[in-house]
């Protein structure tokens, strides 16, 4: 049988704000790509949603970004190679500290925002967030989109690489995403986030903005947890896949507890 990753970005408030529904959502998707502080999240919330998505027996990963709350992590910050590998790892120390105390581990990295934007294409970037992930843990899961270059690199570096399509977002005709500033970039319809979704699990192809398919690789499907109805479309994806026989199960990195 298929197999395939469903997984949100969760975490994302910050002190009194809350954003989502974290607990509804980590009953529905197999792995929680939480916030580390820097463009969302802080302490008390990393260790409340690693304690529930450990409960849950969630996968939990990494989303790293750039040092960036006031922008939501959603602006590019030219930052030297050093200290996007300082601040990389850092991320990642912190939130593994929040999971091991829920009895659990970080299964594996994704980028939030500007910085898995820049990572398709910027090789500096690119090099500095796979040696943060090497120096922390060499056997951690990547997960990141199909032809990134930061994936290319994570391959040659030994990193395991996990690709990633997104049922609630629009392509373009090269396989990357639509800029979320123009019209159209985010889907809203559940009709259409669901066709979506089975295309990608089923067929491995998405259509684009201008008509084209494309046929891409991937073995995780994101759910955007901070969008309206989230929690009903993410029900409703994961009620899809399994009606096309497609097993939803966190093969983007499995659980890992402490022994």
């Amino acid at each position: 049988m298929h197999t395939m990753d469903l997984n949100a970005d969760l975490g994302e408030g910050f002190g009194r704000w809350a954003v989502g529904d974290d607990d509804a959502l980590l009953n529905v998707v197999t792995s929680a790509n939480i916030a580390c502080g820097f463009h969302a999240g802080d302490p008390s919330i990393m260790s409340r949603t690693c304690a529930t998505a450990g409960a849950a027996g969630v996968a939990i990963g990494a989303h790293v970004g750039y040092r960036d709350l006031a922008g939501f992590g959603r602006r590019f910050v030219d930052v030297s190679p050093a200290e996007l590998t300082a601040d990389v790892l850092y991320q990642l120390g912190g939130l593994d500290a929040c999971a091991r105390a829920a009895g659990t581990r970080v299964s594996y990295v994704k980028p939030h925002g500007a910085l898995y934007n820049a990572l398709g294409t910027h090789e500096t970037q690119a090099d500095a967030v796979v040696d943060a992930v090497r120096a922390f843990d060499p056997s951690l899961p990547v997960v990141g989109l199909p032809g990134a270059v930061w994936m290319k690199r994570a391959e040659v570096a030994g990193l395991p690489v996990r690709f990633e399509g997104f049922a609630d977002r629009a392509y373009t005709g090269r396989g990357t995403l639509v800029d979320r500033r123009l019209p159209g970039a985010v889907l809203h319809s559940v009709a259409e986030i669901v066709q979506r979704s089975v295309a990608l699990a089923v067929d491995g192809q998405v259509r684009t903005v201008d008509g084209r398919i494309v046929r891409m690789r991937v073995d995780s499907l994101c759910v955007h947890g901070d969008a309206t109805g989230a929690v009903d479309v993410a029900r409703a994806v994961r009620e899809a896949l399994a009606g096309e026989g497609v097993a939803v199960a966190a093969i983007a990195g499995e659980a890992r507890r402490i022994a």
